[in-house]
């Protein structure tokens, strides 16, 4: 299997069907390296431009369910653009970057790739798109509702707890110590360390 046939095989995998062509045709025009890596708890995706490297990399979470993929995706694709086309001092989240995922959203937002109820609350969200999909509450609720495997009664998202309350994740334990923007700030309770972990994630509370 060549290089064409594992992309497009991965974003068959990943992302909603009426979508796979789009995402594999805007890999092809402006070619990147890109990783679907294991599950972070900070980010859903990263893209950091690099000045001395040819290839720019794009790195996205595997187990996100697939319109969260799309749009992780289009967002982290829209930076390497906007870099690309403006260069390394422009505003991670600034002007450019808004139209450049706006630009990259259009083609694919629809109710043919979403669902009514993501569609609904994305086009309202593309208006004015955010640093990250996780601080608009009302798509996150939405999104949340095509994860797999999420039926355990006491998972609750870790920006809903009150500040002292201990859970785990990932077979880890924390206390919630302080919510800041869309992370909150948790001590591990076993190795005494703390760690940013982002607001919407899905924790069993102890």
């Amino acid at each position: 299997m060549n290089t064409d046939q594992q992309f497009f095989q991965a974003f068959r995998k990943h992302v909603p069907e009426d979508a796979v062509k789009y995402c594999f045709d805007l890999w092809k025009e402006m070619p990147f390296n890109f990783y679907i890596t294991n599950s972070r708890n900070s980010k859903l995706g990263d893209f950091r431009y690099r000045s001395d490297k040819k290839v720019q990399t794009i790195t996205i979470n595997y187990d996100l369910n697939p319109y969260q993929f799309l749009i992780t995706y289009l967002h982290e694709v829209a930076h390497y653009r906007a870099f690309s086309k403006f260069g390394g001092y422009i505003k991670p989240h600034g002007k450019e970057w808004k139209s450049s995922f706006q630009k990259l959203m259009e083609p694919v937002l629809n109710p043919k790739v979403f669902p009514i109820e993501i569609y609904i609350h994305l086009k309202r969200h593309m208006a004015n798109p955010k640093a990250s999909s996780t601080r608009d509450y009302f798509l996150m609720i939405e999104l949340r509702k095509f994860d797999k495997d999420k039926k355990e009664e006491n998972l609750k998202l870790l920006q809903h707890l009150n500040r002292g309350t201990v859970f785990e994740i990932k077979g880890r334990v924390f206390e919630k110590i302080e919510t800041k923007r869309t992370r909150v700030l948790c001590l591990e309770l076993k190795t005494g360390k703390k760690y940013l972990i982002l607001g919407h994630a899905e924790v069993l509370v102890k």
